[in-house]
């Protein structure tokens, strides 16, 4: 079973993810923010990281320029979710790192046809 560690301050975002990646037979961890997921990811690095921008401690362009520079930490998928939908933040995402990009508010099927794009399911 693949594991998606969610990133994300709010805790109904984390709940909703959390069950439509389980019915996708994700196992899921989860972080309030940037930290908590990059110690999470030093501990054990997941396939898949579903990814908010704006977050306190460490906000999601942070700890995704953190993964990529940490040993292990090109290999997870990360997919954006976030509400900041811009040129600049996609393009900002996706040069730190980023494999996709969604926009809030999402559901069951936007989760699955963007984890399908980036092979995961």
């Amino acid at each position: 079973m693949k594991t998606c560690l969610i990133v994300d301050d709010s805790k109904v975002i984390r709940m909703v993810a959390r069950k439509i990646l389980q019915e996708l037979e994700f196992a899921t961890e989860e972080a309030a923010d940037g930290q908590q997921a990059l110690d999470a990811c030093m501990a054990k690095m997941p396939e898949a990281v579903l990814l908010d921008w704006n977050m306190p401690v460490m906000d999601g362009i942070t700890f995704l320029r953190e993964l990529r520079k940490a040993p292990g930490g090109d290999k997870p998928i990360v997919v954006f979710c976030t509400t900041e939908n811009d040129l600049d933040h996609i393009q900002e995402a996706m040069t730190a790192g980023a494999n996709e990009y969604i926009m809030k508010p999402f559901d069951s099927d936007i989760i699955q046809a963007k984890f399908q794009q980036v092979g995961l399911i």
